[in-house]
């Protein structure tokens, strides 16, 4: 029986293990949200919380402590002067986990995990140019153009000529 045996193991080595969630830590305080699989976001959920609540105790203790963990310079002070302050009056649930539905290639479970404080940053997606030696598209026109009149269809064997036909 499993009780009281908290550890997820994700299929590694325990150096395997910590040096995955420290990066995917390390990532999260730089882009503030990363897709991961449902998983991993919830094995990296505690270390990114105890980061923080070490950031919030802006020590020299807590700083190495942090670098110790997770090796990154630019991560423990971008977590020190940027996160761990605007979490200061929060006690604790510090990330998000929001599922995302199944990767295509092998059906995992996949899921965003966020900073519950982060700003909010909206992605404009930008018409990508267009190829040399392709033409681009002509915008649609404000009115569409009238339909072009039917051609009359052929006639069957056996079937009389419409009364237009006949007056010729």
């Amino acid at each position: 029986m499993r009780h009281q045996k908290k550890t997820v193991k994700l299929g590694r080595s325990q150096a395997h293990r910590d040096s995955l969630l420290a990066n995917q830590v390390c990532s999260l305080i730089e882009h503030n949200r990363i897709k991961t699989t449902l998983a991993k976001a919830k094995a990296v959920r505690p270390l990114a919380e105890k980061m923080v609540s070490l950031g919030k105790k802006k020590t020299l203790h807590a700083r190495r402590t942090a670098l110790a963990v997770l090796r990154q310079k630019d991560a423990v002070s971008k977590l020190f002067e940027d996160i761990a302050p605007r979490a200061g009056e929060r006690n604790g649930g510090y990330t998000r986990i929001i599922k995302l539905g199944q990767r295509k290639s092998d059906a995992a479970p996949m899921a965003f995990i966020e900073w519950v404080d982060a700003p909010v940053v909206v992605e404009e997606v930008t018409p990508e140019p267009a190829k040399k030696g392709t033409k681009a598209k002509a915008a649609p026109a404000a009115e569409p153009a009238e339909k072009p009149a039917r051609k009359p269809r052929a006639k069957k064997a056996g079937e009389a000529a419409p009364a237009e036909e006949k007056a010729e």
